[in-house]
């Protein structure tokens, strides 16, 4: 039998903690949170693997590296309310629900989303609601948000989300050119958002979130 706990410690201890990522609270989650239970059956024996994880249709679970730097990087605080744009079956979802005071879990697809809300309650993650719409139109029935993280990549960062972030909040995206891709931090400040770099990354496009081309006459 799969020893589970185990590979979550060597997750921690061979990719999370040499990424620089050192809050307790992010360790923490992640030595907790079940990370093969939030994966198809037949995906549990790479849960662990640092790299994104494939669930077909052009989605990933990001590795755990990407995901850890991301909220050291955002430091959600106890008391804030989180989008997760793409929460797939709610494993990041499980993760940041053990920092913020409530997350949205936001997912389109209907076989994924359709299991997160259980595996959520199973796994003691009852501040977190599970809310079913196209990834890139958001939950504004649920915000504003203090913070949003999208789990995938992006070209083009939808109008919706940025307008669904509070005032003087965060969002993190992971922005691809070519082959490259870069995670940026959003500030929120007079109604803009102001970008800044914190580390270098890679995942697919989400769809709906692809640069848009423009035609020329």
């Amino acid at each position: 039998m799969t020893d589970y706990a185990a590979r979550r410690t060597m997750m921690v201890d061979t990719q999370i903690r040499p990424a620089d990522v050192t809050k307790f609270p992010i360790i923490d989650a992640m030595l907790s949170v079940p990370r093969e239970a939030f994966v198809p059956r037949a995906l549990r024996e790479a849960a662990y693997i640092g790299e994104n994880l494939e669930l077909g249709g052009g989605r990933v679970l990001l590795e755990p590296r990407t995901l850890a730097k991301i909220l050291d990087a955002l430091d959600i605080r106890g008391d804030e309310l989180v989008l997760d744009v793409g929460s797939a079956m709610g494993y990041s979802a499980a993760i940041m629900a053990r920092m913020a005071e409530a997350v949205v879990a936001l997912e389109e697809d209907e076989t994924m989303g359709g299991e997160a809300q259980a595996l959520l309650l199973e796994h003691g993650a009852d501040n977190v609601i599970a809310h079913a719409a196209p990834l890139n139109e958001g939950a504004p029935e649920h915000g504003p948000y203090d913070v949003i993280v999208i789990e995938g990549a992006v070209q083009d960062l939808p109008a919706a989300l940025g307008d669904q972030l509070k005032e003087g909040g965060r969002i993190a995206c992971l922005f691809m050119e070519g082959a490259l891709g870069a995670v940026r931090i959003g500030y929120k400040l007079n109604g803009k958002l102001t970008w800044r770099f914190a580390f270098n990354a890679g995942a697919p496009v989400l769809p709906g979130f692809e640069r848009k081309t423009a035609f020329a006459l």
